[in-house]
């Protein structure tokens, strides 16, 4: 009775398990929709974790739509969208692979320069010069002010249409000079499809604190044209300065810090502008917090997505160059500065990271691509640089920050290697991405040169632009 008892309890749990193992666990009877939605809530590492799970699982994990959606969630649309864009517009016959494009933007080690201007003597170029602004708007690069030999000021924009074909030699066309008036050390962000600028030096000294409002149109018969139009900012505005760092936050807000003021006294005042829908009107308002980074110019400031800002480096008070990276995290609620203390180690020796007069951008991939400037010695770099921006913003206790044993950052630094073109080493140029963050555009700014007698010992005033694209098989 016990045998027939035991047989038959082994035949109900053999019955169990078959028929539990046919209808599997609850997530594999999940619709696809479904699975995804949950696996993009999870990093990456967790999501390649989860496909070795089963064989249903990993067919899902590698599917390209998933990993678009991936780039999508990591990247932005809009980068997403002008890579896809820019796909369709050069005839790629092999379709994107989203994995693989995710993976090599991961372990990128290289970019590519190439030179897009030169000697032409049917062609009118922007003259040399630094402190300049550039910026990537309406498929165009839009060029304006600076500082030329003798420390005097340029008041002219230019414009150089991209399209798709960013490696060809580009065409400038001067379009405006006057408005808004000559300055250098200013700075000019993208928001929308206009430029925001702000501030700067003129050549009597003098700093500015006014808010210019630009857009690029293209006319049937006058071709590009560049509007400016002085932004009603009310009574309240910044103290006066030049050589700060700006960048925007979002559709409607534009973030600066620090420059040098009124008797060359460097300042660390952080304000943001908020715009109106239309642009036709901003407020200014100083975001006051504690800690908050030390006074300081020639340095950057990046938006690395949301509503977070990394600031690195400059020149501090004492004249000396530094390498600190600080963390601006805003919210309509309460904002604050963090300083990200992090290892040099993988910094290799002889290379000097600190550094002012350089430019930090983000590219693809959603981290910071830092370029150039120069170190407290004036000697000035031609080295890149891609900051991690994952690692500085992984504040959530579910993914940890890789520490050391004395609390620092490891790994956030990495030095590319740069093929092709050599452009000189240069200080106070001009860059920008286009909208995927892929290609790189830099202008102008302060290179080692010959000396001659109109010149600073060692200095002088460029006018090249070159592009330094990252090195992707797509």
């Amino acid at each position: 009775m016990a045998e027939t008892s035991t047989r038959s309890s082994g035949a109900a749990s053999t019955t169990t398990s078959s028929s539990y193992s046919a209808s599997g666990s609850p997530i594999t009877q999940m619709a696809q929709d479904h699975i995804f939605s949950i696996l993009l809530l999870l990093p990456t590492d967790s999501i390649i974790s989860f496909s070795m799970t089963c064989s249903r699982f990993r067919s899902l994990t590698f599917s390209e739509s998933l990993w678009e959606a991936i780039c999508r969630r990591d990247w932005g649309p809009t980068t997403v969208d002008a890579l896809k864009f820019s796909a369709e517009a050069t005839n790629c016959q092999q379709q994107l692979s989203w994995m693989r494009l995710y993976k090599q933007v991961c372990q990128l080690d290289s970019v590519s320069c190439h030179r897009l201007s030169g000697p032409d003597a049917g062609m009118v170029l922007p003259k040399p010069r630094a402190s300049l602004s550039l910026n990537f708007v309406s498929d165009c690069l839009v060029l304006f002010g600076g500082g030329s030999e003798g420390g005097r000021h340029i008041d002219d924009t230019w414009v150089a249409y991209i399209g798709n074909d960013f490696r060809r030699m580009l065409r400038w066309e001067k379009i405006t000079s006057g408005i808004p008036s000559g300055r250098f050390g200013h700075t000019c962000v993208v928001i929308g499809n206009h430029l925001v600028l702000f501030g700067g030096i003129n050549d009597d000294g003098i700093r500015h604190n006014d808010t210019w409002v630009g857009q690029v149109a293209l006319n049937e018969t006058l071709g590009f044209t560049v509007s400016w139009r002085l932004l009603d900012v009310g009574s309240v505005a910044p103290p006066p300065r030049g050589a700060h760092a700006g960048c925007c936050i979002g559709n409607n807000r534009m973030v600066i810090h620090g420059g040098i003021g009124l008797y060359g006294l460097r300042l660390g005042d952080t304000w943001m502008l908020d715009l109106s829908e239309n642009l036709c009107f901003g407020t200014w308002h100083e975001v006051v917090t504690h800690p908050s980074p030390p006074a300081r110019s020639g340095h950057t400031l990046t938006c690395i997505g949301g509503s977070r800002i990394v600031l690195f480096g400059g020149r501090g008070l004492s004249y000396n160059v530094l390498n600190d990276l600080w963390l601006f995290e805003f919210s309509e609620v309460y904002s604050k500065w963090v300083q990200i203390l992090y290892e040099l180690k993988n910094v290799p020796g002889g290379i000097s990271l600190p550094r002012v007069g350089h430019s930090a951008t983000l590219i693809l991939g959603g981290r910071v691509l830092i370029y150039g400037g120069e170190d407290s010695q004036r000697h000035r770099k031609d080295d890149f640089w891609v900051l991690d921006t994952g690692a500085i913003t992984s504040v959530n206790p579910t993914n940890p920050i890789p520490l050391n044993s004395r609390g620092l950052l490891v790994n956030i630094w990495k030095r590319l290697n740069a093929e092709g073109y050599k452009p000189e080493c240069r200080s106070f140029h001009g860059a920008c991405t286009d909208r995927s963050g892929r290609f790189l555009f830099v202008f102008g700014g302060m290179v080692d040169g010959l000396i001659r007698p109109a010149e600073p010992a060692g200095m002088r005033f460029d006018a090249e632009l070159f592009l330094a694209e990252l090195v992707l098989q797509l």
